[in-house]
């Protein structure tokens, strides 16, 4: 009997058992290799004492003087200091982040911003040699559609495509750092990316909170939409993994304070030192030599012509017709009073919504409902924006906010410029930006827009110079005095 179940164990084992072995056998061997190779593979992790200046020296031991960008003698770095700065958008469009990057810098910050480059930076980003930019890939065309239809399709892989870049640039296209510096939204995959990187690397992680990423998607799919809803609490979930948090607005804090339970300080924009007033003589010629404005220069010199800019992303969080339809009531009034002066509309940005308001602008030009005002679109060096901004008799802002505790950053370059501003002004935020008859007056309408510019324009009891007046004190309020305050003492560059 013995010798039975012992051919019948033995032919169980070689038959059933062995094989399951071996396949277990082959699984673990492979995982382990898995394992392996992320080990290998991962991130290194940020050392403190790495994060310090290098030292060249020559066959003597002798120690060599670098040389920056522009030929002169290197400036080193503070220890124990370096950040990513991170904007999953175009870095040239990103003024806030390319303003953290530049203040880092200045008090001795090593800084690696990373986003993509699609258009100009900052002269002061391009020329410093603390700050190395370190590009994302594009995503395929065929991902970036603006298709509603297609959306929940190519959503998703677009941002499978995204956080495989993102992850490589933060991971490994730059050095370990001790901060990362990330702007929200776009919160997918962003959020999600930054935390697992930056835990890898053990790098602090600080949220620069701009607006709310599912807020936005919620004026493409509405509000009840499944994949709002997600992202709603896909940010309050990662909301919680961050170190530090910082907001635009003081409105914003709260929300985070109160509903994401989540320390937050609020670092309000401010205009970079390009943007600044000009006197009569700098307009006068810039004027002339823009060619947008060169044909009018001489009717906006005299005052008979007047300059309004609007600087927009073309997108439905900015709805561009209440300032088409609020020009085309004042053409008709300045056609039976003509104490009002034409009007020369300048409309910057780029954006999806563009061709479409285009195309509305030349049949109403093909109807006769722009005769007194001239409507044209410009891309400009920033440069030549911000002189602009300092040329114009008053700027429109048409950002509606999608959460209504956000600012617009093209109101605070527009004061910067001593520019006074209209803007939409039912959100809750917009009061801690804009004093109403002091700098500026909010609209809640297109007929209430093209009143404020009958009045301002064409009222002998205009409050417009109050606001002129208003708009160049607000013009001293800059941002190196703001990040010096609060970002200053968060990456513990200032006393």
């Amino acid at each position: 009997m013995p010798g039975f179940f012992s051919i019948f164990r033995d032919d169980f084992l070689t038959e059933k058992t062995s094989r399951w072995f071996d396949i277990g056998l082959y699984v673990i061997l492979g995982l382990s290799t898995v394992f392996t190779i992320i080990l290998v593979t991962l991130p290194r992790q940020y050392d403190p004492y790495k994060d310090k200046p290098l030292r060249a020296v020559n066959e003597k031991s002798e120690e060599i003087e670098l040389r920056g960008k522009d030929g002169k003698k290197k400036v080193n770095f503070k220890a124990g200091r370096t950040t990513q700065v991170v904007v999953l958008g175009d870095i040239g469009r990103s003024p806030r982040m390319q303003y953290h990057a530049i203040s880092i810098a200045k008090h001795g910050g090593k800084v690696y911003l990373i986003g993509y480059q699609e258009s100009e930076v900052h002269p002061d980003v391009a020329s410093n040699d603390l700050i190395k930019i370190v590009p994302l890939r594009l995503a395929p065309s065929f991902l970036r559609s603006s298709s509603r239809l297609l959306f929940p399709v190519l959503a998703p892989l677009k941002a499978l495509y995204q956080a495989w870049s993102l992850y490589l640039a933060l991971g490994y296209g730059s050095e370990p750092a001790r901060y990362m510096l990330v702007q929200n939204p776009p919160s997918i995959p962003t959020l999600a990316i930054a935390t697992i990187t930056s835990f890898l690397r053990n790098t602090e992680l600080i949220i620069d909170w701009h607006n709310f990423g599912y807020s936005i998607l919620a004026l493409k799919l509405g509000p009840s939409h499944l994949l709002v809803r997600i992202s709603a609490w896909y940010e309050k979930i990662f909301a919680q993994f961050a170190s530090y948090h910082i907001t635009v607005t003081y409105a914003m804090a709260r929300v985070l304070n109160q509903e994401y339970y989540v320390a937050a300080k609020a670092l309000h924009d401010r205009p970079a030192a390009i943007f600044r007033p000009i006197n009569a003589q700098e307009r006068s010629k810039f004027l002339a030599r823009l060619p947008e404005t060169a044909q009018y220069a001489q009717d906006l010199s005299k005052g008979t012509w007047k300059l309004i800019v609007s600087s927009t992303s073309w997108t439905a969080d900015e709805d561009f017709s209440l300032l088409l339809s609020a020009l085309e009531t004042y053409s008709t009034r300045a056609t039976s009073q003509s104490s009002l002066p034409k009007i020369l509309a300048i409309i910057t940005g780029k954006g999806p919504q563009k061709e479409h308001y285009l195309n509305l602008v030349q049949k109403m030009n093909q109807e006769k409902k722009l005769i007194n005002v001239v409507i044209q679109t410009a891309w400009l060096a920033t440069e030549d924006y911000a002189t602009l901004l300092a040329a114009a008799d008053l700027g429109v802002s048409l950002h509606t906010s999608s959460s209504g505790v956000d600012l617009p950053m093209k109101v605070v370059d527009m004061f910067g410029a001593g520019l006074p501003v209209v803007g939409w002004g039912e959100f809750e935020a917009w009061p801690e930006l804009v004093k109403e008859d002091v700098n500026g007056k909010g609209f809640n309408s297109a007929k209430q827009l093209s009143e404020q510019l009958v009045d301002l324009f064409g009222s002998k009891y205009s409050v417009l110079p109050t606001l002129k007046k208003g708009a160049l004190k607000e013009s001293e309020n800059r941002w190196d005095d703001e990040w010096d305050g609060v970002g200053g003492k968060l990456f513990r560059l200032v006393e």
